[in-house]
């Protein structure tokens, strides 16, 4: 495959996580507002949050000015669907707390790989091209949770940002070994995904430091 061609299948793929993406983190946003009791307006605003503030963060570290998510109305577009879903159907939805956290860890997976190979297609070396894409996987829930007056899950001991950095992993070593796209992409995300559900099925948690009150139970 020539080089132009190998542009444009890049081009496309990282377009198309970043849509896929945008709409499952988009439908965890919008979902995050309606357990929060939160008006229409607060709904959407939380759906478009989670949707664009990982790959906004990213696309201003690296100089894509103006980001993606401003310039292009699609993304919008896509919160609002999302969010106006949920919001209407938010009596199934509310009861569905699993298919949430299925949502988020798909959003999680898709941005952490997309967000990488944008960064690689714009020259970045292969440590920070890991750490954005980490970082649009995380900064979308981080908003969303800080939104919604709570402690985002990434600084709750959970295993999530580890989860996107595996993911971005696989993209960047097929970027250093030369293999096409796709195949990293694909592994990337299903890794993210994986060591998600995994961690939310068996409680897998970072550990945290030992407090006195802590100590003084044990005792």
């Amino acid at each position: 495959m020539n080089p132009i061609a190998i542009e444009e299948t890049l081009k496309s793929l990282v377009q198309t996580l970043d849509a896929i993406g945008t709409f499952v983190f988009a439908l965890s946003g919008a979902a995050t507002g309606v357990r929060a009791r939160l008006d229409l307006f607060g709904v959407l605003v939380l759906s478009f949050a989670a949707a664009t503030s990982g790959g906004i963060l990213r696309d201003l570290l690296i100089g894509a000015v103006p980001p993606q998510a401003i310039r292009d109305w699609s993304y919008l577009a896509i919160s609002i669907v999302a969010g106006l879903t949920t919001f209407l159907f938010h009596p199934k939805v509310d009861r569905l707390r699993t298919p949430i956290l299925v949502f988020d860890a798909a959003g999680l997976s898709l941005f952490a790989v997309s967000g990488s190979q944008k960064s690689l297609a714009l020259g970045m070396e292969p440590v920070p091209a890991m750490l954005l894409g980490m970082l649009t996987g995380i900064g979308g829930g981080i908003v969303r949770d800080v939104l919604a007056n709570e402690i985002p899950l990434v600084l709750r001991a959970e295993f999530y940002a580890v989860a996107a950095l595996a993911g971005a992993g696989v993209v960047v070593a097929g970027d250093v070994y030369g293999l096409p796209p796709l195949g990293p992409a694909i592994g990337g995300a299903l890794l993210c995904f994986a060591l998600r559900l995994l961690a939310i099925r068996r409680g897998w948690r970072l550990p945290v430091a030992t407090q006195e009150e802590d100590r003084a139970r044990t005792d």
